[in-house]
């Protein structure tokens, strides 16, 4: 596994992880892939991921739901206009 922060990359092993965590090191398998984000960021990355995931499945159920139907009261405002306002 390795411990990547900004250009620095070190190979360590499971019982170092936690001290390059907490030294603000993300903790990735050999594969590539992130296990661990590591503290003292802003926000930690695993929060902003879980809601950039939520608001990219709202964003998609919202583009596939039908635009809402014209309310009432826009429908009367139009039918006054096209009367000449009576």
């Amino acid at each position: 596994m390795k411990a990547n922060k900004g250009n620095k990359v070190y190979t360590i092993t499971e019982g170092q992880r936690k001290f390059y965590v907490d030294a603000g090191y993300d903790i990735m398998d050999d594969e590539g892939q992130v296990i661990e984000y590591g503290k003292g960021k802003t926000v930690p990355y695993a929060k902003y991921a879980a809601v950039k995931k939520e608001l990219d499945e709202l964003k998609a159920a919202k583009d596939t739901e039908k635009p809402p139907e014209k309310s009432e009261k826009q429908s009367q405002k139009r039918d006054k206009k096209e009367d000449g306002g009576r």
